[in-house]
């Protein structure tokens, strides 16, 4: 390796701050090495708690700068607005140019809203704090007024959203509607708890339906119905950033940076891209964004530059989903043990046991970051030795 070897990581969410962290310590007795974090906001946004402050609870604020303490890391407050892979040269707000030997491409996902009508105008999303405090003080207007809340998309997201929102307002009416059921990717004991529990909130589910317009003060159903909706949210569906596919680096269909083995850049090999950013194969499909397969695609990377600018080999990344936690409300949860592919086991948890492991999950990014600059700590829901077992398995 060459003297001054500057590394930019692009975002500073779940998997962009663990790689920086790793990654300074990783490389803190390699000479010549830089390590830079840019991200658009100061605080870092605990996406797994974004329900809680819907319901309007109120959560710790973490700045970067904090987390970044100690580590050598240099912090870059701006939004990248351009990508020069050629040149190796990022434009930060429109002015700041930082160029770069090796890139982490880490900025993750966003509620994708355009799709359907009226979503993006009249619907809110747990894309930020700050929109999520904005409908938690919705919620609870409409909720001193007996009125409805509806909840669009049945998936994890969804589920914890209609679950917290039920139980923090018990005269609010929330309808969660989705295409599928509630809980489809559990096993059968573990759904029948889930749905139990939705009952006890009076949680009412529409399933099997698809919203075809977010109105002002309504749902539409493309079957042609009218929910009333004095406040909804959109958990369905994500997008990405356009910048990797409009700098030219080879992406999917939909924006996503293709990988090789060893999640680099098919296209621009000193491009690495990780979590919810890149388009990462197993022998089982493709990983789907979520911090349980984003944290072990943040450690991978952090490890393999630090050993490619050493000049070491690396081998190809290895990961197999191991659980699907889900909090229903403060007092309830339920978690789906899982193979490596995603498909449900009969282990599960349930009650006061799950509100636990739960909650061990949602604050465990956290104690990562501040463990992980004195030891290279190993993620817990990571298991790698898993990856290459098919769906048979």
């Amino acid at each position: 390796m060459t003297d001054g070897h500057h590394i930019v990581v692009l975002g500073a969410g779940y998997t962009g701050m663990f790689t920086a962290i790793r990654l300074a310590h990783r490389t803190r007795r390699t000479a010549g090495v830089r390590i830079t974090l840019v991200s658009p906001s100061g605080r870092f946004v605990e996406r797994l708690r974004m329900h809680q402050i819907a319901a309007g609870q109120e959560l710790a604020v973490h700045k970067i700068a904090d987390l970044l303490d100690g580590t050598g890391v240099t912090f870059v407050q701006g939004a990248a607005t351009a990508l020069d892979p050629e040149a190796r040269r990022i434009t930060v707000d429109g002015s700041t140019t930082l160029g770069y030997d090796t890139l982490v491409y880490a900025l993750g996902s966003a509620t994708g809203t355009s799709r359907v009508p009226g979503a993006e105008a009249h619907a809110f999303t747990l894309d930020s704090p700050e929109v999520a405090g904005r409908f938690a003080a919705r919620v609870a207007e409409v909720a001193a007024a007996g009125g409805t809340v509806t909840v669009c998309g049945a998936g994890l997201t969804g589920i914890e959203a209609a679950a917290e929102l039920a139980e923090a307002h018990p005269g609010l009416r929330v309808t969660l509607i989705g295409t599928e059921e509630p809980g489809a990717m559990m096993g059968d004991k573990a759904r029948g708890y889930l749905h139990r529990a939705l009952n006890r909130l009076g949680v009412t589910r529409e399933t099997g339906v698809r919203v075809a317009e977010v109105l002002p003060e309504a749902v539409e159903l493309a079957d042609g119905r009218l929910l009333r909706s004095d406040a909804c949210l959109w958990t369905a569906g994500v997008t990405v950033s356009a910048l990797a596919a409009e700098a030219g680096i080879a992406t999917d269909p939909h924006g996503l940076i293709l990988t090789d083995a060893t999640l680099r850049s098919v296209s621009h090999p000193e491009i690495h891209a990780v979590g919810d950013a890149a388009a990462i194969r197993m022998d089982f499909g493709q990983l789907h964004g979520s911090c349980q397969s984003g944290l072990p695609t943040a450690q991978y990377t952090a490890d393999t530059i630090a050993r490619l600018v050493r000049g070491k080999t690396v081998q190809p990344f290895r990961f197999g989903y191991f659980h699907q936690p889900i909090s229903l409300g403060r007092k309830d949860a339920v978690i789906q043990f899982t193979r490596a592919d995603f498909t449900p086991v009969r282990m599960r948890l349930t009650g006061r046991s799950a509100v636990w492991y739960k909650e061990i999950v949602s604050g465990s990014p956290l104690m990562t970051y501040r463990y992980s600059k004195r030891m290279n700590l190993t993620t817990l829901v990571s298991k790698g030795g898993r990856a290459t077992t098919n769906s048979s398995a």
